[in-house]
């Protein structure tokens, strides 16, 4: 109970802090410039990547936007499909992208380093998937590197091992969240 208290706390602190909303259009050359540091060059999208994604699918592209300096902290983007798995084409092929789709493919979850550790990253999942449940979707999946398994399990992520994906050269892991369990 008193933790359950204090990450509300935690969440109202967070909100006042940060506005958690759509991207904007104008917004995406921050977001390109968000996943470079976030990344390594061989597993970050390109700026065209990451601006095409925004145009095509605002809804699905949740920032965290810091009131005082007016400027994106961080954000988490994805795309609905009616597809199970994870595969590569998510990343640059926007025409997967299904509205009405039953899940949702986690594609980056993006905190620049100034604003790690004060739980921003995890209240941007739990804020995206309670509107994607809300939305009707069944099933969030994403993938994730070895040692970024531990963080999502506590999001509530399932991890089921190796994944196809072979983005940017390096072994990926797939996770997966029924959304009915939040």
């Amino acid at each position: 109970m008193k933790d359950n208290k204090r990450k509300l706390q935690e969440a109202e602190k967070l909100h006042e802090r940060f506005e958690f909303r759509y991207i904007r259009p104008e917004e995406g050359d921050q977001a390109a410039q968000i996943e470079q540091v976030c990344f390594p060059p061989n597993e970050a999208c390109t700026e065209k990547m990451m601006k095409d994604r925004a145009a095509a699918a605002p809804e699905m592209f949740l920032v965290a936007a810091d009131r005082q300096r007016g400027v994106l902290a961080g954000f988490l983007c994805g795309l609905a499909t009616e597809e199970d798995r994870f595969r590569d084409e998510f990343f640059y092929d926007n025409t997967l992208y299904h509205p009405e789709g039953k899940n949702v493919i986690l594609l980056g979850l993006n905190v620049l380093p100034e604003y790690r550790g004060q739980g921003l990253a995890r209240e941007l999942m739990q804020d995206y998937l309670q509107r994607e449940k809300e939305r009707g979707r069944k099933r969030a999946i994403l993938t994730c590197l070895a040692d970024k398994i531990p963080m999502y399990e506590k999001m509530g992520f399932t991890n089921h091992g190796l994944s196809k994906s072979v983005w940017g050269g390096v072994p990926w892991y797939e996770m997966s969240c029924d959304l009915k369990d939040l």
